[in-house]
C-alpha cells in the first residue's frame, strides 16, 4: 500500500463520516463507476427481468442476490479512483478475472449473508489474503465497527425500498384520472400480473441507481478502518512534512 500515492485526505473518523466519505468518492468518480458498474449490472437486470415469466418473483430475488457479485465492479473503480487513477471499461474488462470471477462461489454464497457486506469486501478483494488469513482480517476489522456497518447497510436497505416505492408511486401520480392502481394487490396474493412486474422493474431500478453509493459507503469506513489500524494519517503527515 503506496500512502504517498493516496489521493484522499486520511484523519480520524467516525464511522458515519467515513460512509460520507465514501458516497461522496462515488459522486466525485460518477462517471467512471456508472460506466464500469452498468456493464455488467444490466445484463444482469435484463437476464433477471427474462425470468419474469417462470415466477413473478424470480427477476427481483436474482437481482438482489447477484449484488455482491456486481458490486466487485464498482470497487474495483473507487479503489483505483482512491490512488488517483482513472478507470475506463477497458480497465475493468483487462482485469475482468480478478475482479469477476475471482472466489465467486464465496462471493454468492458465504458473503452474500453477510450484514457488512460492503465493508468487508475490499479485504476479500483487494488484499489478497490466503482464505484461511481472510477470517482473522475480517474479525480484526469489524472489532468494535460491525454494529455501523450493519446499520449502515440497514440504511440503505431502508432508502432502497423507499426509491422502489416512489418509483411505483408515479403510475398513480401520472395515471389518467378515473383510473385506479390496485396497490393492494403487490402485498396480497391476489393474482395482477402488471403490478407484480411493475414492482420488479420498479426494484432493479433501484439497484442499478443505489448500489454503487452502498459498495461507496462501505469502502469508505473500510479505509478508515485501516488508517485507523495502521495509522495512515500519522504517515501522510509525515511524508508531507519531509517531501
Amino acid at each position: 500500500m503506496k500512502i504517498d500515492s493516496l489521493a484522499l485526505q486520511m484523519r480520524p473518523r467516525a464511522p458515519h463520516e467515513a460512509a460520507d466519505l465514501g458516497v461522496r468518492l462515488c459522486q466525485t468518480t460518477h462517471g467512471a463507476v456508472y460506466r464500469c458498474y452498468l456493464v455488467v449490472a444490466i445484463p444482469m437486470a435484463l437476464l433477471s427481468l427474462s425470468l419474469f415469466e417462470v415466477s413473478p418473483w424470480l427477476p427481483s430475488l436474482v437481482m438482489w442476490w447477484s449484488k455482491p457479485w456486481l458490486d466487485r465492479s464498482v470497487l474495483f473503480v473507487l479503489a483505483r479512483a482512491a490512488f488517483g487513477q482513472q478507470t475506463t471499461v477497458a480497465d475493468l474488462w483487462h482485469e475482468q478475472r480478478e475482479v469477476w470471477w475471482r472466489r465467486l462461489l464465496l462471493t454468492l454464497t458465504w458473503r452474500r449473508l453477510s450484514f457488512w457486506r460492503s465493508f468487508t469486501e475490499p479485504v476479500y478483494q483487494l488484499e489478497g489474503h490466503g482464505l484461511f488469513q481472510l477470517r482473522r482480517r475480517v474479525l480484526q476489522l469489524r472489532r468494535r465497527h460491525s454494529g455501523a456497518a450493519y446499520m449502515m447497510t440497514l440504511a440503505f436497505t431502508f432508502a432502497e425500498l423507499a426509491i422502489a416505492m416512489g418509483l411505483l408511486s408515479l403510475v398513480f401520480w401520472f395515471g389518467s384520472p378515473g383510473e385506479g392502481f390496485d396497490f393492494e394487490s403487490l402485498f396480497s396474493g391476489e393474482s395482477h400480473v402488471m403490478a407484480q412486474l411493475l414492482a420488479s422493474i420498479a426494484y432493479l431500478l433501484t439497484v442499478l441507481f443505489l448500489e454503487p453509493f452502498y459498495v461507496a459507503a462501505g469502502f469508505g469506513m473500510y479505509l478508515n478502518r485501516r488508517a485507523e489500524l495502521e495509522a495512515w494519517d500519522i504517515e501522510q503527515e509525515f511524508r508531507r512534512a519531509f517531501a
